[in-house]
């Protein structure tokens, strides 16, 4: 129990606070303030702050103090232990603004101030800076495409213009959103980030709002983790509209691919999943996988008759086994031969994303883009670009893969090559004869070292910035910044962006690329603390591009 003089005091002190209170609201505070210090001389008022506090009385019995009366305590004196400063909480709130990512308008976020080339270096877990977004911009690929859709969004279609050729846009995703699984089985390659945001409970709804607000027609996914992807990934995604299609890697590995379709823009006509893994073939003893899917557009002016083929992977990491790695794209493109030809003979348009842990203009790059690649004497260490010690020396062998693996060097399974042989040396023939002077026609002969396939693709990226030259970067953490994810693609006719002229007699037309999400330097990504960081979630950067099909 509080003496006598306690109680009083107490009371005093609410009386008077409240009283003076009401004075300061009425702005009479300091004409009354010698009339409250002559009623209680114990209170000495002189000199004290504007609101008071009385941090003595906060853990005191009071008894008497119950009824009719309040103490208001500044807020800053009722915080819980641990709780964050509101001044570190309003730099948190911004530095964690979401990105605003759009086809249809430039994507531009916060950029940092500071930029390194390098990981900086702290201990795991120590307080850092602030950081804003990487700034990423959509760029239209020519101004002409930003005129088709200025136009298309302003001007109805009249009924004279029904009869042009019907024009089907869609936007296309590429993500490796990096496996929570895999991530804690390197987390030496993460020792620039603070575990908070290593967490899967942080990182999947920033993935999750990445995806909705690039609002994309079509979604591939590499590192869809097969847990999270039937719990969490694909609930979500089809609540947005998403029909999700899924292949998890073999051998009880936790991962996969995924492609994800919006079914406002597409009907499903065929899923194709595909396994690398061979029990009978040493080489192929990895678990890699991918997937071909055949989509029909829905054209909203008339029934569909076009086809498109996307297909995913995520190949081999490992950069010394460049003999798995394109053994593995040639069961891909093997599979993507058998989906995407069409009765006529032709093939439908494609789409081919994916990591393909490769870099830019590589043997294995230069392969998949230009369709043909002569091995002799090159070096497997050499074959994916991203091997630089010794070890990978080994030169391939001749050929790389066995015929038990039943695919050709065309990169066709062997029953669909026996059907084309008559086909394919005849258009081989016409194509590679030379008539000499004394009227003799000389064939040129295969290599058994060359690797070819029919596709000709173009990639969505240029791989460097166009105003510095320098290189852009789609993954980068504490051991390398690099390009490995890609989006290509087979061009129409007249797309500038094609390596050659696509001949008719090949594709059933092609795809225009309209437009794109840049990519960044790796300057740039150190500058927002590499990957993953506060606003993005994967060690990859997302790849956009927009699409338009012309039937």
């Amino acid at each position: 129990m509080l003496s006598h003089h306690v109680q009083r005091l107490g009371r005093d002190w609410v009386s008077h606070w409240c009283l003076t209170q009401r004075l300061f609201r009425d702005g009479q505070a300091f004409q009354h303030m010698k009339q409250i210090e002559s009623c209680c001389p114990h209170l000495n008022l002189q000199d004290r702050p504007v609101r008071w506090r009385l941090p003595l009385l906060w853990n005191w019995h009071l008894p008497n103090l119950t009824q009719n009366s309040s103490i208001h305590l500044c807020p800053a004196m009722m915080k819980a232990e641990g709780d964050e400063p509101h001044l570190k909480r309003r730099r948190r709130s911004s530095r964690d603004q979401d990105i605003s990512h759009s086809p249809n308008e430039k994507l531009s976020t916060l950029s940092s101030n500071e930029a390194s080339s390098s990981p900086p270096q702290h201990e795991e877990g120590s307080a850092q800076k602030p950081r804003g977004v990487v700034k990423r911009l959509w760029e239209y690929y020519c101004e002409k495409s930003k005129k088709m859709k200025v136009l298309e969004e302003d001007q109805p279609i009249s009924q004279d213009h029904q009869d042009t050729p019907v024009k089907f846009d869609f936007t296309v995703l590429s993500y490796n959103i990096l496996s929570q699984d895999l991530l804690e089985d390197n987390s030496h390659l993460y020792k620039h980030c603070r575990q908070q945001i290593l967490a899967w409970d942080h990182r999947f709804p920033n993935i999750l709002a990445e995806i909705r607000q690039m609002d994309a027609d079509v979604l591939c996914l590499q590192e869809v983790q097969e847990d999270h992807y039937g719990t969490e990934i694909k609930p979500s995604l089809e609540v947005l509209g998403y029909h999700c299609e899924y292949k998890m890697r073999t051998g009880r590995k936790p991962d996969g691919c995924a492609i994800c379709f919006k079914t406002s823009k597409f009907r499903l006509l065929s899923s194709n999943p595909v396994e690398f893994f061979r029990c009978n073939i040493p080489l192929l003893d990895r678990d890699n996988v991918g997937l071909v899917l055949l989509l029909q557009p829905q054209f909203s002016c008339k029934a569909p008759t076009a086809a498109i083929c996307v297909a995913n992977t995520h190949l081999l990491y490992n950069p010394r086994r460049g003999d798995i790695k394109l053994t593995q794209l040639a069961m891909l493109l093997a599979e993507i031969t058998n989906v995407a030809k069409q009765e006529d003979g032709r093939f439908c348009p494609l789409v081919v994303c994916g990591d393909f842990n490769s870099v830019p203009h590589s043997p294995l790059y230069n392969f998949l883009k230009d369709g043909k690649l002569n091995y002799e004497g090159l070096a497997i260490g050499k074959v994916s670009g991203q091997e630089q010690s010794p070890r990978g020396n080994r030169i391939l062998t001749i050929p790389i893969w066995p015929q038990s693996l039943g695919i050709s060097q065309d990169c066709m399974y062997e029953e669909q090559e026996k059907q084309l042989e008559k086909e394919r040396e005849t258009q081989e023939t016409k194509e590679a004869s030379l008539e000499n002077s004394e009227g003799i026609i000389i064939v040129a002969k295969r290599l058994p070292t060359d690797l070819q396939h029919c596709f000709r693709l173009s990639s969505v990226y240029s791989h460097y910035l166009s105003d510095s030259g320098a290189p852009e970067i789609t993954t980068c953490h504490s051991r390398s910044a690099v390009t490995v994810d890609y989006i290509f693609y087979s061009a129409a006719k007249d797309n500038s962006r094609a390596a050659e002229p696509v001949s008719k007699d090949v594709f059933d037309g092609g795809l225009n690329l309209l437009g794109r999400l840049s990519l960044v330097t790796e300057q740039d990504l150190w500058a927002v603390n590499g990957l993953p960081n506060e606003a993005n979630s994967s060690d990859h950067l997302p790849l956009l591009a927009k699409f338009r099909l012309e039937e």
